[in-house]
């Protein structure tokens, strides 16, 4: 399955050890499914991920994100924005979220954001989910990598 993680899962992932982000996360760390991602997207994470309140949430240093954000990039389907979509939502640090999965041919974006995503995901054939949903997907028995 290929799938793209909105910012939001990123930042649940490191909040809490316990929910579906961090699973989707360490399914991604573990090459069990393929996360795409493209450069502005990377930023965008490491941009929110190492702001002070975001590090004082998760209880990590801005190194220990980097290094869990670079063991990220170790792993995932880089994808090039040759096309943009956009304007189709109404909150324009989305549109980076959706040209990544639509760019990258992704199978699920993965979001807690579906309300605003979910439409226009599903435009282009890309379902939209949020995480316990789509990892769930993954558990009961989908194809995990394509």
């Amino acid at each position: 399955m290929r799938v793209v993680l909105d910012t939001d899962v990123i930042i649940a992932a490191l909040w809490s050890g316990r929910g579906a982000s961090r699973q989707l996360l360490l399914l991604a760390l573990d090459r069990r499914i393929v996360v795409l991602a493209s450069v502005p997207l990377m930023l965008e994470y490491e941009a929110v991920a190492t702001r002070p309140e975001q590090l004082e949430k998760t209880g990590l240093s801005a190194s220990e994100t980097n290094a869990i954000l670079d063991a990220l990039v170790a792993v995932v389907d880089a994808v090039d924005l040759r096309f943009l979509w956009r304007p189709r939502l109404k909150d324009p640090a989305d549109e980076m979220v959706l040209d990544t999965a639509v760019n990258g041919h992704a199978d699920r974006l993965v979001t807690f954001n579906v309300r605003h995503l979910g439409k226009a995901a599903a435009e282009f054939g890309i379902h939209a989910g949020p995480p316990g949903e789509i990892l769930r997907e993954i558990r009961g028995g989908k194809d995990e990598k394509k």
